[in-house]
């Protein structure tokens, strides 16, 4: 049987990676630091998934076991592998990327000459780029050509929800949505393109990047901030608002067009997937917080991420971005004193000045851009 590792037991990597990958054949190991998790997945042996949508269902998921990555054992299994992935949260990739580097190079010291590729599924950009750059600094010379040979880093996007569950006595279980997306760069691997189900190739990645970060992950945002702000508890509860409904499907549309223009998407198809986007967060088998969803603001408001990124597309396009502009507004509003980054946002408005604080932390330097942010930030600060 065809063996892979999935670093990170989690809801992720359980709910989602793992479990098309064991579908599709893999005998897979999990690797973790959670002992409860890793005690249980060898005890068991399988795990359930619960697929929540318009249709309800319970999956077994099968053929898994797994393994501390904190221990020597993971290096053994690195060696064995043919396929690894990741799921582990994109700070985590610069603590797995030694023991990767560990195992690639008993891989290489066992004369190993099977390919090998390393997926890393995270919610960001060239992530598995990203994570061979870091592994490259822990090898050898001949590591490094080792790894040019024989081991591929194919980059990918995901895009599925896992909200969490609530306490069971059956800690593997996990509950996600009907819908989910795994997209890989084909150009990127090294030997034979593995065939996985539920695994879909490409070799314009960037495309699909931009339009689940534009779509997803724009809509998931503001939806949160703008029903924080009107005292909502959940992503449901957000969306079934009218008024931000209306906002959240304009400021889809707005970075639409900017994907419409960069990618040449068809226009009805995309506009089908914005519907598709927000019948997800409709859906009244997941229990998504909005704190969840609206954690780590500064993240979110960062040059290259979901707000400021499409509304960069719409500066480039001299297309509509009013609505953009709301959820930007909204998201400065956003306070909570359980967020770091929140308080830190909260704290910096207050001392720095708008301007400086808007300026470092977006990038931006737009003055027309900023006049109109903070007006509607101002609207709703004392609407609030």
């Amino acid at each position: 049987m065809k063996k892979a590792i999935q670093f990170g037991a989690g809801n992720i990597g359980r709910g989602f990676i793992g479990a098309i990958l064991s579908n599709s054949g893999y005998k897979v190991c999990f690797a973790d630091i959670n002992d409860s998790v890793i005690a249980e997945l060898n005890k068991k042996k399988e795990y359930i998934v619960e697929v929540v949508g318009q249709k309800c269902e319970e999956v077994t998921i099968k053929n898994v076991y797994g393994v501390l990555s904190n221990i020597e054992d993971i290096y053994q299994e690195i060696k064995e592998a043919e396929l690894i992935t990741t799921a582990v949260g994109p700070g985590v990739l610069k603590i797995i990327a030694k023991t990767l580097a560990v195992g690639i190079e008993l891989r290489m010291k066992s004369e190993i000459k099977s390919y090998l590729n390393i997926i890393a599924c995270e919610n960001m950009i060239k992530a598995s780029t990203t994570l061979k750059d870091e592994v490259s600094k822990y090898l050898s010379e001949a590591g490094k050509e080792y790894i040019d040979m024989y081991v591929g880093f194919p980059d990918s996007a995901v895009d599925r929800i896992v909200p969490p569950m609530e306490k069971s006595e059956d800690i593997l279980k996990v509950r996600v949505e009907e819908f989910n997306e795994w997209i890989v760069d084909k150009t990127q691997f090294k030997g034979e393109i593995p065939v996985i189900d539920g695994m879909t190739l490409t070799d314009n990645l960037m495309a699909f990047i931009e339009r689940k970060l534009f779509t997803l992950n724009t809509g998931h945002a503001i939806t949160a901030y703008l029903g924080i702000l009107k005292g909502y508890k959940t992503i449901k509860e957000s969306i079934e608002d009218t008024d931000i409904r209306k906002s959240v499907l304009e400021a889809m549309e707005e970075s639409g067009e900017v994907l419409i223009r960069r990618y040449q998407f068809d226009r009805e198809k995309h506009e089908k997937y914005i519907q598709k986007i927000l019948s997800r967060f409709e859906n009244p088998y997941l229990v998504d917080e909005v704190v969840r969803v609206g954690r780590e603001p500064l993240r979110k408001l960062s040059y290259n991420d979901r707000l400021i990124k499409p509304l960069r597309g719409t500066l480039e396009y001299n297309t509509k971005n009013e609505s953009l502009i709301c959820g930007i507004a909204a998201t400065l509003n956003y306070r909570n004193n359980e967020d770091n980054q929140a308080v830190e946002l909260d704290k910096r408005l207050n001392t720095e000045g708008f301007k400086t604080v808007f300026e470092d932390i977006t990038g931006l330097n737009d003055d027309e851009i900023e006049k109109k942010v903070i007006q509607k930030y101002l609207e709703m600060k004392r609407a609030n």
